[in-house]
C-alpha cells in the first residue's frame, strides 16, 4: 500500500509537508509526477510549481533525485521502501488548488499528491495529521474519502482504492459550520468555512429539495456513502468544481441565506443554481463522460468537442431544477433565462466561434480569456445551455410533448453512466434523433458546427413566453422580465465599451467590436480621465455620453500606459442586445405546454 502523510507544517507560511512512502519502487528508478490540470477545469495549471522542496531517502540514507521535466522527477534505483518528502506552498483561494493559513486548510488531490508512475492502481492510505498547538485544537476535517478507523470530520487515516480515487476527494480543514440532511437515506453534509451568518436550516431544506429532484430525474442516486458540499464563504468570489461524491464551492458570504430572511435574493438564487449545477454533475460528467476523459492523461491537454454538452446541458438543468423543485417561481426562472440570452447577445464572438470549436479550444481560449474575449469567443456554458433549451423545446413541440431532452438524459445515464462506457463524438446527437424520431442533423450542424443564431423567440413562443430585445437602461442592466409592455425602444447614446472605476479614473475593460470606442481608437486598458477637457468619474462618464448631442464628436483624454492620448469619439445609439421576457397569459394551450416543461411532475 502506498502511504501519504500530510502535515500542516507552517500555516503561517502556507506550507503543507507531505511524506510519500513507496514500499516497492521501480527497480530501474522510480518516477513521480504531479498533475498539470484538475478534471473539470480545462486549463494547464502546473501544480508542480508550488513544490518548494523535494528530497528522497531509502533505508535512512539520502537518494539522488533527477528532475525530468516541469512536473516529474526520477529517484535513483534503490532496494526496499522509498520515502519522498516535499513541501507544497498553498495560497490559492479557489476550488482548484490548495490553500492554508491559520484559519483554514483546503486540498485538491491534484495539487498535493505526487503520482507514483506505474503504480496508479495500487491501494492508498493517507494520514492527515492534526496541527499542534492550542489554536488548532478544535479544527475538524471534512472529506468523502473512506475513513481508516477514522470517523467523519476527524483528522486521521483515510484510504483510496487507487490514485484516481485519491485525487477526486478534496479535503476541507478548519473551524467550519456543519449541517446535514438525508436524500434516499444517504447523508448529505454541508460544511461552510469563513465568517458567515447563514441560516443552515433553510439551506438544508432548499438543497434537500433540489437534490431530491435531481435523484428523481435520473431515477437513482449514484453509489456513494455520503455527499459533501464544501463551501468557502468569502467577501467576493464565485466558483464550483464537481467530484465523485462532493463538490467544492466558493461564494460571497452575502449570497448565503440570512437568518430571518424569507425571500430568495438574487445572490442566494445564484448560489442555489451553483449547488444544483455541481450536483447534476454527479451523473453528467462524473459518470456520463466522454471516452477521452475517462482515464485522461493529466500531464497535458485533452481535447474534445463535447464540453458544450457536458457543461452546457448541465447549465440548462441547474436553474431549471430550481423551478421544478419549487425553490423559485416560473417568472424568476424566466428572468434567469433572459440574463443568459443577454450574455450571449452581447458578445460578437458568437458569430465567429462555433460551439464545437469553443469546446475544443477551452484550454487556450475559454480558460485564458483576455480583454478581447467577448469579440472572439463564445462560452460553451452559456450558448450550450441555450442550445439545450432550444433542443428541449423543439423535441417537445415536434413530438407533442411525448419526448424531451429529459428522456435523452435518462437514456445517457442508462447506456453510459451506469455502465461506465465513454461517449464518442456524435453519440448525444444520435440518441436525440433516435428517441424523438426527428431528423436533427441539420439542427446540430447549424448550431454546433456553424454560428447560426439560435431560434429562441420561436421556441419560447410555443410555450407561451414572449421574448424581445431592447437597448440596455444603463450599464448595470443585464436583462430580465419585461415589466412594462409599453417599454420604449428609444436608444440612449453609449460608449461601446465596458469600464470600471479605478479610484477617480475610469479603466476600460472591454471594447466592443464596431462600437463607438473602438471606432475612435480607444482600447481595453485605457484610463479615461476627462471628457471635453473636464475630469469625470464613472457615473459622470455614462451621463455625459448619454446626453451628448447626436452626431457631435466629444473629446476623450485617456492614458494608455503612461502616455496621455486624445480621442475624438462620436457616441452611438445603444444596441438592442438586452433580452426581456414575459409570460403570455392569454394563450391557454401554450400555458399548458409551458407548465408541462417547467413543472412536469405537478
Amino acid at each position: 500500500m502506498i502511504c501519504y502523510e500530510v502535515e500542516l507544517k507552517s500555516p503561517e507560511a502556507h506550507l503543507f509537508q507531505v511524506v510519500l512512502e513507496i514500499p516497492t519502487p521501480d527497480p530501474e528508478g522510480q518516477i513521480i509526477s504531479l498533475p498539470a490540470w484538475i478534471p473539470g477545469s480545462y486549463m494547464i495549471r502546473d501544480f508542480a510549481r508550488n513544490i518548494v522542496t523535494l528530497s528522497a531517502s531509502t533505508g535512512g540514507q539520502p537518494a539522488r533525485v533527477k528532475r525530468l521535466d516541469k512536473q516529474s522527477w526520477q529517484i535513483e534505483p534503490c532496494r526496499g521502501s522509498l520515502q519522498i518528502t516535499y513541501d507544497v506552498y498553498a495560497w490559492d483561494l479557489s476550488v482548484r488548488g490548495a490553500y492554508l493559513d491559520t484559519t483554514r486548510g483546503f486540498i485538491t488531490g491534484t495539487s498535493l499528491f505526487l503520482r507514483v508512475v506505474g503504480q496508479d492502481r495500487m491501494p492508498i492510505k493517507v494520514e492527515f495529521r492534526r496541527p499542534g498547538g492550542e489554536h488548532y485544537r478544535d479544527w475538524r476535517l471534512a472529506t468523502t474519502l473512506a475513513g481508516e478507523e477514522t470517523a467523519f470530520l476527524e483528522f486521521g487515516c483515510y484510504r483510496a482504492e487507487n490514485y484516481d480515487e485519491l485525487i477526486d476527494h478534496p479535503v476541507e480543514m478548519g473551524l467550519f459550520s456543519h449541517a446535514q440532511f438525508q436524500v434516499r437515506e444517504v447523508p448529505h453534509d454541508i460544511v461552510i468555512s469563513g465568517r458567515h451568518s447563514a441560516d443552515l436550516a433553510r439551506l438544508c431544506d432548499d438543497l434537500k429539495a433540489i437534490c431530491e429532484h435531481h435523484v428523481s430525474f435520473f431515477g437513482e442516486l449514484p453509489n456513494m456513502d455520503r455527499f459533501l458540499f464544501q463551501v468557502a464563504a468569502v467577501g467576493d468570489g464565485y466558483g464550483g468544481l464537481e467530484h465523485r461524491s462532493s463538490t467544492s464551492l466558493l461564494c460571497k458570504r452575502s449570497d448565503l441565506p440570512q437568518q430571518n430572511e424569507k425571500i430568495v435574493s438574487d445572490g442566494y438564487r445564484q448560489f442555489l443554481g451553483l449547488c444544483s449545477h455541481e450536483y447534476f454533475h454527479l451523473w453528467h460528467v462524473k459518470r456520463i463522460r466522454p471516452e477521452v476523459l475517462r482515464e485522461a492523461d493529466l500531464s497535458k491537454e485533452i481535447h474534445t468537442t463535447l464540453l458544450w454538452a457536458f457543461e452546457g446541458i448541465t447549465s440548462y438543468y441547474d436553474d431549471l431544477a430550481l423551478v421544478r423543485s419549487g425553490r423559485i417561481d416560473q417568472e424568476s426562472y424566466l428572468e434567469l433565462l433572459a440574463k443568459q440570452m443577454t450574455r450571449l447577445m452581447r458578445g460578437t464572438g458568437r458569430l465567429k466561434q462555433t460551439l464545437a470549436e469553443s469546446s475544443f479550444d477551452a484550454w487556450t481560449k475559454f480558460y485564458k480569456q483576455d480583454e478581447n474575449a467577448s469579440n472572439a469567443i463564445v462560452s460553451y456554458y452559456n450558448k450550450g445551455a441555450l442550445l439545450s433549451l432550444v433542443l428541449d423545446l423543439l423535441m417537445r413541440r415536434e413530438t407533442e410533448g411525448r419526448v424531451s431532452l429529459d428522456d435523452v438524459m435518462r437514456e445517457l445515464w442508462a447506456k453510459y453512466g451506469k455502465t461506465d462506457i465513454g461517449l464518442q463524438e456524435g453519440d448525444i446527437e444520435k440518441i436525440a434523433c433516435d428517441l424523438s424520431g426527428i431528423d436533427l442533423n441539420v439542427f446540430f450542424e447549424r448550431y454546433l458546427n456553424r454560428t447560426d443564431e439560435l431560434p429562441l423567440r420561436e421556441m419560447l413562443d410555443n410555450v407561451g413566453v414572449g421574448l424581445d430585445y431592447f437597448p440596455a437602461h444603463d450599464r448595470s442592466d443585464r436583462g430580465g422580465l419585461l415589466k412594462d409592455r409599453k417599454e420604449s425602444k428609444s436608444t440612449a447614446l453609449v460608449l461601446g465599451a465596458q469600464f470600471v472605476a479605478d479610484n477617480r479614473d475610469i479603466r476600460l475593460t472591454t471594447v466592443y467590436d464596431n462600437g463607438a470606442a473602438q471606432k475612435a481608437g480607444l482600447s481595453a486598458g485605457d484610463v479615461i480621465v476627462a471628457v471635453d477637457a473636464i475630469r469625470v468619474d464613472a457615473d459622470q462618464l455614462e451621463k455625459r455620453i448619454a446626453n451628448a448631442a447626436r452626431g457631435k464628436l466629444i473629446r476623450i483624454h485617456a492614458f494608455r500606459r503612461d502616455e496621455l492620448m486624445v480621442f475624438d469619439l462620436q457616441p452611438e445609439p445603444a444596441p438592442g442586445d438586452t433580452c426581456r421576457i414575459w409570460i403570455k397569459t392569454e394563450e391557454q394551450e401554450a400555458a399548458n405546454r409551458r407548465n408541462q416543461w417547467l413543472m412536469p411532475d405537478s
